[in-house]
């Protein structure tokens, strides 16, 4: 039988910072990664930006090179997945059969990308992108020299694709069924501007619209159909409605979860020995009130996957980092801190024309997040008053010529 000391399932960035946190923290046994891919651990967000637009090059992508993992003594089994969690017997199932032991395992899986539920979702030329075989795969489409695209979903992944596909001159249409673009993480000023910086750079961007099938020649789709009848052209579509966290196997076994699966202020689960980070990991978040959720950012799966290294090198500390999260479409660089969750007033720095500005977003009174368009020192001196929870001038707030450090 296989065993591990340390067993990492998921070969993300949260698999990767658990691996390379341990050995900074002087963990000396044995550490294996189980990673669902044939690539070692690589930097997921450059996909849909850097990586789609041939900005960047894979090899640039790799969070480590393949020879750091050797020298640090960190075993990966690559190109297959966990199907079953014994946690009695500390034993991990794999695809290939094998079975595997593990002293203590991270489940660090995130998610795999939600499909449509339609008919024709199952056609060629139907995409996610999640993964770099779901990006060489459309980039190969691209080059054959299809034109027209439609984006299902108006979150940022869907907005991501859709500006790199613009800049490289397709026909791109984007559909989102809420009345607005980013409608679960952003106020309305700033989905107003993004749908006005999309339409401007020729995206055919709807809101307030139902997919109702995709249309296909029997085997490659060619069409998407709306629930008003009509049918839009299509050589390629894109699905990025959200995830599904990969927590299959755990919730199995017996593990407590519902949107994912839930850890304590220490990344436990509810089952022995078993940790969980990232994408798939609901916890209390302090800066969203309390409130269980899971955050689905880079820096939540390295900062859980820091936490869970010190804990099992004896160093325990409740999990308490700081959220922030980045975008980037067409030359706007947007950067974000704080959790806006159930905030109760926006205001609005700088004057969204000048592709300037910042939103911030108050609960109860008090600075709980902010977004920040090309305003570098706004997010800077931003991110103090959010985890200050700084109750502030609104005058003050709002005007762009206060320095957001003197809020505090």
């Amino acid at each position: 039988m296989n065993q591990s000391d340390v067993v990492i399932v998921g070969a993300g960035h949260g698999g990767a910072q658990s691996a390379l946190a341990l050995r900074q923290n002087g963990f000396e046994g044995s550490i294996t990664v189980i990673g669902r891919e044939p690539e070692y651990p690589y930097e997921r967000p450059p996909l849909s930006k850097e990586y789609f637009a041939r900005e960047k090059t894979f090899d640039r992508l790799y969070i480590r090179p393949p020879t750091f993992w050797a020298e640090k003594d960190v075993i990966f089994r690559l190109g297959c997945e966990v199907i079953k969690v014994d946690p009695k017997a500390h034993t991990l199932r794999l695809s290939d059969g094998e079975t595997f032991e593990y002293g203590k395992l991270v489940w660090a899986t995130g998610g795999d990308p939600r499909r449509l539920s339609c008919s024709g979702a199952g056609l060629a030329g139907v995409h996610a992108v999640r993964t770099r075989a779901d990006c060489d795969t459309l980039m190969a489409e691209v080059d054959a020299g299809i034109r027209e695209v439609v984006v299902i979903g108006g979150g940022y992944i869907g907005l991501e694709a859709a500006a790199v596909l613009a800049k490289l001159g397709l026909d791109v249409t984007l559909l989102e069924a809420l009345p607005r673009v980013l409608a679960r993480v952003a106020g309305e000023e700033l989905s107003a501007f993004y749908e006005k910086e999309h339409r401007e750079h020729g995206v055919d961007l709807r809101t307030g619209v139902e997919v109702e099938c995709l249309e296909g020649d029997g085997r490659k789709v060619t069409g998407v159909k709306l629930a008003d009848g009509s049918v839009l052209p299509a050589e390629a579509v894109i699905v990025g409605i959200g995830i599904v966290p990969a927590v299959g196997p755990l919730i199995a076994a017996g593990a407590a979860g519902a949107n994912g699966v839930d850890v304590d202020e220490y990344c436990r689960t509810s089952l022995p020995d078993i940790y969980a980070i990232g994408d798939c990991a609901a916890f209390a978040c302090g800066f969203a009130g309390g409130d269980v959720m899971r955050v689905e950012s880079v820096q939540n799966a390295n900062d859980m996957a820091t936490c869970v290294a010190r804990t099992l090198c004896g160093d325990q500390q409740p999990y308490k980092a700081f959220p922030w999260f980045w975008s980037n479409q067409y030359d706007l660089k947007l950067q974000t801190a704080g959790i806006n969750k159930d905030f109760d007033t926006t205001v609005v720095r700088g004057d969204p024309d000048t592709r300037k500005f910042s939103v911030v977003y108050l609960r109860g009174g008090r600075v709980a997040a902010i977004d920040s368009v090309n305003m570098v020192k706004d997010y800077v001196q931003g991110r103090k008053l959010v985890e200050a929870g700084a109750k502030v001038d609104v005058e003050q707030l709002a005007d762009p010529e206060v320095p957001l450090k003197s809020l505090l």
